[in-house]
C-alpha cells in the first residue's frame, strides 16, 4: 500500500531535524515553536525570564514567566501551558520547534526537557546555527507581547511579584487569541482562536484518521526500558512540581 500524505510529511520531517528556511505546518498542533525571552529585570523580583509558544498553523500563542531560564522550566511552560490547551481540543502536539539554547538541550534523555518530549511522544527540531529566523513566528510573537504588553503595562503598574505580572500576561493572551485579528496566510483576518477551530478538520484528517487506520506500534526489544522511562518521568515530575513551589515561596518571600 502508498503512503499516504500525512505519513510522506511526517518521514521527510524525520529525516531533517534542523529547521532551514520557510517552515512546513499543516495543521494545529503539526509544529509548535517555543523560545525563552528575557523581559528584563524588576527590583524586589529579580531577572524575568518569559517562556514562549506558538502554534504556527493557526498562531495561538502561550506565555509564561519565570525567574531563571532552565530545562526545567522550559518543560514546565509545555506541561502547564501547551499541552493542556490541546488536550482539551483533543489534540496532539507532534513537533517542537526551538533555538539551540542549552534549556532545550538535544538527544539525550538525561537532560529535562528532552525526556519530557520523548515521554509525551513529541518530535523536536532546532533552528539551523546562527539562522534564528527560522523561528520568526516565536520571534514575532515576542515582539507582540514586548510593545502591545509589556511596555504599556510596565508604565502603568508597579508590580510586585512575577505571580501578579503573570494574571496581566494571561489577560492579554487571551485578547490576542480571541480578539485580535491576524493578516497571516492562514488566519487571513480571523483571530488564531479561529484559526484554531477551522484548522480541526484538517488535524482530523491527516493525524486521528491516519491513526485509527492503522495498528499501534509494537514496543521493539531494543528499545528504550519501560521501567527506567517511568522512573525518569517520576523524577521530572517531581522536579517541575519542586521548582513551581520554589518559585512560589520566593517570590511570597519577596513581597512579605
Amino acid at each position: 500500500m502508498g503512503k499516504n500524505f500525512f505519513d510522506e510529511v511526517l518521514e521527510g520531517a524525520k529525516e531533517e531535524k534542523q529547521a532551514h528556511g520557510e517552515i512546513e505546518t499543516h495543521h494545529p498542533g503539526f509544529l509548535v515553536a517555543q523560545d525563552t525571552y528575557y523581559v528584563g529585570y524588576i527590583k524586589g523580583v529579580g531577572k524575568i525570564y518569559q517562556q514562549t509558544g506558538i502554534d504556527t498553523f493557526s498562531n495561538v500563542g502561550f506565555a509564561k514567566l519565570y525567574t531563571e531560564k532552565t530545562a526545567l522550566t522550559a518543560a514546565d511552560f509545555l506541561n502547564d501551558k501547551i499541552l493542556p490547551y490541546f488536550d482539551l481540543e483533543g489534540m496532539k502536539v507532534l513537533r517542537m520547534l526551538t533555538d539551540r539554547g542549552t534549556e532545550y538541550g538535544w538527544q539525550t534523555l538525561e537532560h529535562s526537557y528532552q525526556l519530557f518530549l520523548h515521554l509525551n511522544d513529541i518530535e523536536h527540531s532546532r533552528t539551523k546555527a546562527r539562522h534564528p529566523q527560522t523561528n520568526g513566528a516565536v520571534e514575532r510573537l515576542n515582539q507582540i507581547i514586548q510593545d502591545e504588553f509589556y511596555a504599556v503595562m510596565f508604565r502603568k503598574k508597579l508590580y510586585k511579584s512575577i505571580e501578579e505580572i503573570q494574571v496581566d500576561l494571561d489577560q492579554y493572551m487571551n485578547k490576542y487569541n480571541t480578539q485580535r485579528t491576524n493578516q497571516g496566510k492562514r488566519c487571513q483576518g480571523r483571530t488564531p482562536r479561529q484559526t484554531f477551530d477551522d484548522g480541526y478538520e484538517l488535524y482530523k484528517k491527516f493525524v486521528i484518521e491516519n491513526l485509527t487506520s492503522t495498528n499501534c506500534e509494537t514496543i521493539r526489544e531494543d528499545g528504550p526500558n519501560l521501567n527506567s522511562l517511568f522512573e525518569n518521568q517520576r523524577k521530572l515530575e517531581d522536579q517541575i512540581v519542586k521548582n513551581s513551589s520554589q518559585t512560589s515561596l520566593k517570590n511570597k518571600e519577596v513581597t512579605a
